[in-house]
């Protein structure tokens, strides 16, 4: 079935519902987007209820709507309502499932040179805390995953396939669902952290056939800051040691016994942020009615257009590869610091990022890049706003 294009009356609705659109240029959704009216509203009105009628009050006044965020979340990605959690982050959502992995002395992880820093440093730990071994898999001269590398590189002592669909400092995406299919095929852990993709692009995790999936709220989901969800695969779930427990993780049934429950919310706890999980309920909700399909052909078209006229311009280098490439659009201009571009784009409204080394170490290391610029692109953004910052840009270099 053929994708409908968004309209540019619906471009216009989606931004008069947007209010920062109107005040910013923000090419900066890899780091936070803009939320949607309708969340800030959410939020803020779940809290003033709070404030006057009581914070477990209002939490059973709001109990089916903050029941059905897990069945949004749930649709989003193909999942089962049983097999979501809400977290604060992907960090965190990655970190309760990974470290929940019995990791012994030899077993080999399996990751990509686009591995982002967080990750790492649990590699390293495990390494440090087990003596296991960390395999990265390089991209090719055109900065694609190698299949046949993973496939050659996978022997009996592989316990998990790591990987980042799409990196921090680089428009390239990883073959997350060709990857599933040899991880299933030699029955592998697969552990995907969707952070960049998930709001960007259609994510399926019975497609991807990962086991594990960790997802932000705050990046192209367009939800608040502290929200997030971990996926753990019915199957998996049992398999993973829990890292912190309390009443809402584990039934305790006797003084000297408790049971673990039997749905993936036993890798959260009770307590947490409720006027923050309605807005994420609510982003999840409003990507929904537009169609994710939708926003990653808008996305796909305004980043291409935007690499294009970068390149156009004399003293910029596009430092994006791979055959396959998403809204983040990294760049550098010759003889000029990426803090100063990022300052001076600041001035004139337009809201760009820093794609430091420390985040992808293994690939910027292995290009010779220090930072780059990182524009990240969503759909509610306009060619007319791609124009301006190239506009900028070229100010900045005459």
């Amino acid at each position: 079935m053929k994708t409908i294009t968004l309209s540019e009356q619906e471009i216009q609705q989606i931004r008069n519902e947007t209010k920062g659109t109107s005040i910013v240029k923000h090419f900066n959704n890899a780091g936070a987007a803009l939320p949607p009216d309708v969340v800030v509203e959410t939020v803020v009105n779940y809290l003033k209820e709070e404030a006057v009628y009581g914070g477990y009050e209002t939490e059973y006044k709001y109990r089916e709507e903050l029941e059905n965020t897990y069945a949004l979340i749930a649709k989003l990605i193909n999942a089962d309502k049983d097999e979501v959690a809400i977290v604060e982050n992907a960090s965190t959502a990655w970190g309760l499932a990974f470290n929940g992995i019995a990791f012994e002395k030899g077993d080999v992880i399996i990751t990509s040179e686009m591995e982002y820093v967080t990750n790492v440093m649990g590699f390293l730990n495990a390494k440090k805390s087990y003596g296991i071994e960390i395999k990265v898999i390089p991209n090719d001269e055109q900065g694609n995953f190698s299949l046949s590398v993973l496939e050659n590189a996978i022997s009996p002592q592989t316990k998990l396939i790591a990987i980042t669909h799409i990196p921090s400092t680089s428009g390239s995406m990883i073959p997350v669902i060709e990857i599933g299919k040899i991880a299933r095929k030699h029955g592998i852990l697969y552990l995907l952290d969707a952070c960049q993709s998930a709001g960007q692009v259609p994510i399926d995790v019975k497609e991807i056939d990962c086991d594990i999936l960790a997802v932000t709220g705050r990046k192209y989901l367009r939800a608040p800051r502290g929200t997030g969800f971990l996926y753990v695969r019915k199957e998996v779930q049992h398999k993973l040691k829990l890292i912190l427990m309390d009443s809402h993780t584990a039934e305790w049934v006797s003084e000297n016994d408790f049971k673990i429950r039997d749905d993936a919310r036993r890798f959260e706890v009770y307590e947490k942020n409720r006027a923050l999980t309605l807005g994420l309920g609510k982003a999840i909700e409003y990507a929904l009615n537009i169609g994710v399909d939708r926003m990653w052909q808008r996305i796909q078209n305004l980043a291409d257009t935007m690499r294009k006229q970068l390149k156009d311009i004399d003293g910029v280098t596009v430092h994006d590869q791979g055959d396959q490439k998403c809204g983040i659009v990294t760049f550098s201009i010759n003889g000029i610091d990426s803090v100063l571009v990022k300052s001076e784009l600041a001035a004139k409204q337009i809201n760009v990022s820093i794609g430091k080394a420390i985040s992808t170490l293994f690939y910027m290391n292995k290009n010779h890049l220090s930072s780059v610029v990182r524009a990240s692109i969503h759909y509610y953004n306009t060619e007319e706003e791609i124009k301006a910052m190239c506009d900028v840009l070229i100010t900045i270099i005459r």
